[in-house]
């Protein structure tokens, strides 16, 4: 029989399908690195535009080959590992064995492909993104029941100039993030309309992010 902490852990979706001999490790203190990196998270959606790195050593995660196109940012893992749990279904953009055998294991978190399920996804190609109104976008009585999106990019300092205002942001900020197609852009911007409701997103690099509210105003150069 399995110790009830094991077995809490496996809880999900063909669990019995996790490799233990492979799986990748999580945090070292569950607790003080998940408030650590709740809070960097936090900070960067209050404060858009700004890159807020997160203070947490974890393994990277690498598909078969370790190929770079394969590569899952460590913020991106870091903050799953912080926000996810049995009742919050996340979505892959891509099939990542590592990175789903490592979100079920450690947070008990299910996995689904239906994309207005999702509470969190992690999309890891920004060239090729699904549409933002395929995702919940909450509703007028509860807007925090809308998707948080984790979008891997090429870089948080290089890329189109754009500007950023709203709310966390004093008169305005200069932000550049590359690897973001202008049809994200621009379906963003139709859903201003629908405020409250909307989309929520982090950008990913490495160790580090920039949130970006529903709030926010940007316009790209």
């Amino acid at each position: 029989m399995l110790p009830d902490k094991l077995s809490n852990n496996l809880r999900g979706p063909d669990v019995t399908s996790i490799d233990l001999a492979t799986l990748t490790p999580g945090f070292n203190d569950t607790v003080h690195d998940s408030q650590g990196v709740f809070r960097a998270l936090l900070d960067a959606l209050s404060r858009p535009g700004k890159i807020v790195s997160i203070d947490a050593v974890l393994p990277s995660l690498e598909q078969d080959g370790g190929t770079a196109a394969a590569h899952v940012p460590m913020a991106a893992f870091a903050a799953l590992l912080a926000l996810a749990d049995y009742s919050t279904p996340v979505l892959l953009q891509h099939e990542h064995r590592g990175l789903s055998d490592a979100l079920r294991f450690h947070t008990g978190a299910p996995l689904t492909n239906d994309h207005a399920q999702a509470v969190f996804a992690y999309l890891h190609d920004a060239q090729s993104l699904p549409p933002l109104d395929a995702f919940s976008l909450g509703d007028p009585e509860t807007p925090e029941s809308a998707a948080m999106l984790f979008i891997s990019v090429d870089s948080l300092n290089e890329g189109p100039q754009m500007t950023w205002r709203g709310p966390g942001i004093r008169d305005s900020q200069a932000v550049r993030i590359a690897g973001v197609t202008p049809s994200f852009w621009h379906e963003r911007a139709l859903l201003a309309s629908q405020f409250p409701c909307g989309i929520d997103c982090y950008f990913v690099h490495g160790g580090s992010v920039i949130g970006l509210p529903r709030t926010t105003r940007v316009e790209v150069a």
